[in-house]
């Protein structure tokens, strides 16, 4: 953003906050950098807490983050479960006092698929018809897309086969329509501050990249007079040992993270405030299986049985993180039976690094020739503290390790691009639904950084989605991760809880599943 439009936000935001002293605003420490407010070039949980606020896809989330009705009104679903009939609010609009049309959807979701467009998250709608073979150039028409307008405010959306999760799909921001009419207009420049508009509860003033993002209430949005707060002020800031200083001045309102060991601290000093809470997601390491050593299946076991996964949560992070032996949260639905986990799981742990060093051994490494990896992770106390902790496991195997660490935005870039060894990642669930995490190890999929593949994994993927006998689908999914453990496609590490901080000053807030909380539920007294 040059200064010119710097200034002109700011000169902006002083005119809309003008005469609104009593305007009740949010202070949110929202962690990584926001890269984009095109909800099309979005990919992080720091991301998806802005644009939730500002944009509102034809269903949405409720407090408890499950899916209600968003900018559609009702639904129909034909009997065979492909087609779904959305009938958009009538007084659905944009921040410009523009209508939301059908049109808009189906323009959102044909440049979400376009592949010139590359967007990295279009896999995620991959179960409407042709959705896929138009992202991976096998169709060519764009039209062949299964979204169509039946009039200005009926949108019809035909799926490839029967999908339990669709309306769960429906609320991530892929599903979010576009302003055709603005971006028809200027193209490409429409998410600048002068021009963005948005259809959700709120409508971003203002946004400096490295400090903050600033909305308001949209007055068009449907149910604006329900808002009890004015705006949210989205902070970035990637030092949570900062935030929490801050947060203790009175700065912030709401920590999206806190260091785990100043939990006891803030349990003993702020009862109340520190909320640790389960919910559907996974710490991982990604091994590069394009590059020697981690092609080998050995050296990629030997490295993850090595991790005392049960020291994680009680002692390094001290916040009860549950150890990690499979690839699905427990918890998720539409999986029935026993978790799935690694043979090994339950072995006493020095008879796990004894075979991780026979392991190694095989492969060819030991004394005379070690392992030496780089390992990655983005900026972050606790991201840090792990590393640490595992390098430090990974020592008695004779292995050395090299710790590096950039801002979110560099690693996660970097991570796409394959330039790492091993690193950390993380995945929180768009929806309710284990396909959502076993998409990760999929051939093809760009969120699987580590290119592990294997085209039995990915027919059984495919088989598992294409049936609509769940049991069976659960069995075909459970068949599929099992055999990811078993090669050691990635290293799971420890299942989230939830970590976060909010001022008394903060009603309704609730802590869920999926670790969404919007704006629109919430209260604030000064």
């Amino acid at each position: 953003m040059s200064f010119r439009s710097i200034g002109a936000a700011l000169a902006l935001t002083t005119l809309l906050w003008a005469g609104t002293a009593s305007a009740v605003q949010l202070n949110v420490h929202n962690g990584g950098d926001v890269t984009s407010l095109d909800p099309q070039k979005l990919s992080g949980d720091w991301e998806n807490r802005v644009a939730g606020d500002i944009y509102e896809g034809l269903m949405t989330e409720d407090a408890k983050a499950k899916p209600i009705l968003g900018a559609a009104e009702s639904y129909t679903v034909s009997d065979d479960g492909l087609v779904y009939t959305f009938k958009i609010r009538p007084d659905e609009k944009w921040s410009d006092g523009e209508p939301v049309t059908a049109d808009d959807f189906v323009f959102a979701f044909k440049r979400l698929m376009d592949p010139k467009n590359a967007a990295e998250y279009a896999y995620l709608q991959y179960t409407i018809k042709n959705a896929e073979a138009i992202n991976t150039g096998k169709i060519d028409d764009i039209d062949q897309l299964g979204v169509k307008a039946i009039d200005d405010k009926t949108l019809e959306i035909t799926l490839e086969h029967p999908t339990p999760y669709f309306l769960g799909a429906l609320t991530h921001y892929t599903a979010y329509p576009l302003p055709k009419h603005l971006i028809d207009k200027v193209g490409d420049q429409w998410v600048q501050i002068s021009n963005i508009v948005t259809n959700g509860p709120y409508k971003p003033v203002e946004w400096i990249p490295g400090s903050h993002v600033l909305t308001q209430k949209n007055e068009y949005w449907h149910a604006t007079n329900d808002l009890k707060i004015d705006g949210v002020k989205f902070f970035t800031l990637e030092d949570n040992s900062a935030a929490l200083k801050r947060y203790l001045a009175g700065e912030f309102d709401i920590l999206t993270e806190f260091p785990t060991d100043q939990y006891e601290w803030l349990q003993q000093n702020r009862p109340g405030e520190a909320h640790v809470a389960p919910f559907a997601g996974l710490y991982y390491y990604v091994m590069n299986s394009t590059k020697a050593p981690f092609d080998d299946e050995r050296v990629r076991q030997a490295l993850s049985m090595a991790v005392n996964r049960e020291v994680i949560g009680p002692q390094i992070l001290g916040t009860g993180e549950l150890p990690a032996y499979g690839w699905v949260p427990p918890g998720m639905a539409n999986y029935e039976g026993e978790q799935v986990k690694v043979d090994w799981a339950d072995l006493p742990y020095n008879e796990k690094v004894a075979k991780a060093k026979e392991l190694l051994k095989e492969a060819g490494y030991g004394p005379d020739k070690p392992l030496s990896i780089t390992l990655r992770y983005n900026t972050n106390d606790n991201h840090k503290r792990i590393a640490v902790a595992l390098a430090s496991m990974w020592k008695p195997l004779g292995v050395s390790v090299e710790l590096y660490n950039t801002e979110v935005k560099v690693h996660y870039a970097d991570l796409r691009q394959g330039s790492f060894e091993i690193a950390r990642a993380g995945w929180l669930a768009d929806y309710n639904d284990p396909d959502n995490f076993l998409n990760l190890l999929k051939t093809g999929v760009e969120m699987n950084y580590g290119k592990w593949s294997n085209a039995d994994y990915d027919k059984l993927i495919d088989e598992g989605n294409s049936t609509t006998d769940m049991t069976k689908r659960s069995e075909l999914f459970k068949k599929a991760e099992k055999l990811a453990m078993e090669e050691s496609a990635a290293m799971p590490i420890y299942f989230y809880v939830s970590r976060q901080v909010v001022s008394p000053k903060v009603t309704g807030y609730e802590d869920n599943a999926f670790d969404i909380h919007r704006t629109r539920w919430m209260t604030k007294s000064e």
